[in-house]
């Protein structure tokens, strides 16, 4: 059961841990898509942020949550990109790594979000959640009082419908999981996915965002890190069709960050395809 558990281990590390390339090109109209305007194409040009400017010193805290074996220093990209945007970040690493049961990862940072109000003043937060920390955010806020708390609610990367991938590891001789509980969560038809999908899936006042990249290593089919029920989904490739992403990609990629930036502002979405 040890090495089963060790053998799974490493395999979702190494898929983590794939590099991304980046390449640039301009948007095109579609579901995932805003039309292209001048001033669009003069920032993809450029290489220019359309929304650049510092955010208000009022802003909410942003709380980057973890995926599963996401240790903190993973995420240091992206928050010092925010940091450096003019806003509060806050690092959430998963209790155990994430190994656990999502629904318990959920109470401990229902927990934390109490914590980073108190020390900041701050009614609510933002979350930007990556891969199974999306998971995490999304049961607190729609099981655990999140509503109240969050303002916007930005996934990367997060297997909302589950992935096959988390499934096959039975096909390849490791049962289910190898035992980890939290990647049985995510697999697809899950009891844990089933309760977290039944109803409303956009629960409340939060304005919910989700990115997704074709070239994710862990979410497959990638169409299942989206939501429906009125959330902004977003398909890197559907503006930048050269940009290659992996699964970890979402947190170091400039593109990316555009639209997390974008969404944390309420500003129209379209990624600069050229942003490094």
């Amino acid at each position: 059961m040890l090495l089963r558990t060790i053998l799974a281990a490493t395999t979702l590390t190494a898929a983590l841990l794939v590099p991304a390339t980046a390449a640039g090109a301009a948007p095109a109209p579609g579901a995932d898509r805003a039309p292209t305007t001048a001033a669009s194409t003069a920032a993809a040009t450029t290489g220019a942020d359309p929304a650049a400017s510092r955010v208000a010193a009022n802003a909410n805290p942003v709380i980057v949550v973890g995926g599963l074996i996401g240790v903190s220093i993973a995420y240091e990209p992206i928050a010092a990109r925010l940091r450096a945007d003019g806003f509060r970040v806050y690092v959430y690493q998963l209790p155990g790594l994430g190994f656990g049961d999502i629904t318990d990862s959920a109470r401990a940072f229902a927990t934390y979000v109490d914590q980073v109000r108190a020390a900041t003043g701050a009614a609510r937060v933002d979350l930007v959640g990556h891969s199974e920390g999306g998971l995490v955010s999304r049961w607190y806020v729609k099981f655990l009082g999140g509503t109240d708390k969050v303002a916007r609610y930005i996934s990367l990367g997060s297997p909302q419908q589950g992935t096959y991938v988390a499934n096959i590891l039975k096909v390849v001789g490791l049962g289910s999981c190898a035992g980890i509980v939290a990647c049985q969560q995510m697999s697809i038809g899950s009891d844990f996915l089933a309760g977290l999908n039944a109803g409303d899936g956009t629960p409340g006042a939060v304005r919910w965002t989700t990115v997704r990249t074709n070239q994710d290593e862990l979410v497959r089919p990638v169409d299942n890190a989206t939501l429906a029920d009125g959330a902004t989904n977003v398909l890197v490739q559907a503006w930048c069709p050269l940009r290659v992403v992996g699964h970890l990609g979402l947190v170091l990629d400039g593109s990316t960050y555009t639209v997390v930036r974008q969404a944390l502002t309420d500003a129209a979405i379209r990624p600069n395809c050229l942003a490094l």
